[in-house]
């Protein structure tokens, strides 16, 4: 009964019409602002869907985009935030192991893979994941596992591959996935390991080398929820149901993310 009362309230969410609003709402109040914490790599995707949202409710979104541990810390000293969005499952179960999610929020939302990629012009290309070993490749970017979930990815690639201990000399800590594309994309770097949503949008300022087998990491899936302090819970889950629709879906394709299976948590 609550999953069928919940998936209900986020339908009608995605009508976006103002009588939707809470009948206590004061029509000649300023605009509402709802802020989103979300992970640097769904930038381009969010902003759009951000616009339609605020199209659509007259709510306008205002985005925080970082590492997703950076984010996390973040929302643990209280940094104001209502609906946080990560590219890794371990920040937002951070954050549910202290009780800073609104409960029956979290969703699976996005899917992502993980790719070589080398400038354009590189004097060496790499033809798979263990190909890293050999004395051409310098220095390869990887986002620091730390705090940033591809670069958590990526050493479980390498780790799993038996290269992690024998690279560790060559390795570009970045602050975050974007950071490593931009270091390949300027030649700073032999080789960087970043999300295939990154080069979805940026394909011709870097090549593609190979991609990391599948079973070398864990799923690569963007949780979102809304956070408990929030004081725009109605908003934040409107925002939600708007990410999960099928227009919101097709939105996050085009940008280079696969589908999450969308359940509740």
């Amino acid at each position: 009964m609550k999953r069928l009362t919940f998936l209900l309230l986020l339908a009608g969410a995605l009508a976006g019409c103002q009588s939707q609003r809470p009948k206590n709402a004061d029509a000649n109040a300023p605009p509402q602002e709802l802020r989103v914490s979300a992970a640097i790599s769904l930038q381009r995707a969010f902003d759009q869907l951000g616009a339609l949202y605020e199209s659509r409710t007259g709510t306008r979104v205002v985005f925080n985009y970082g590492a997703s541990g950076v984010l996390q810390k973040q929302i643990e000293n209280a940094a104001p935030a209502d609906v946080f969005a990560s590219a890794g499952a371990k920040q937002m179960d951070a954050l549910d192991s202290q009780g800073l999610l609104a409960p029956g929020t979290r969703r699976d939302f996005a899917r992502n893979t993980l790719i070589l990629i080398v400038p354009n012009d590189a004097k060496f290309t790499p033809g798979s994941f263990e190909q890293l070993a050999q004395p051409q490749l310098q220095r390869l970017a990887i986002g620091n596992p730390k705090t940033v979930p591809a670069g958590q990815y990526a050493e479980q690639v390498l780790i799993n591959l038996k290269l992690w201990s024998q690279l560790q000399s060559r390795l570009v800590f970045a602050e975050d996935v974007r950071q490593v594309f931009d270091y390949v994309a300027r030649g700073e770097v032999e080789a960087g390991i970043v999300y295939a949503s990154d080069v979805a949008v940026a394909k011709d300022d870097v090549s593609v080398a190979a991609h990391a087998p599948d079973n070398s990491h864990d799923p690569i899936l963007y949780p979102i929820a809304v956070l408990k302090e929030s004081r725009r819970e109605y908003e934040a889950r409107q925002f939600i149901g708007l990410i999960v629709s099928t227009e919101g879906q097709a939105i996050l394709r085009k940008y280079g993310f696969g589908r999450a299976s969308l359940r509740i948590d």
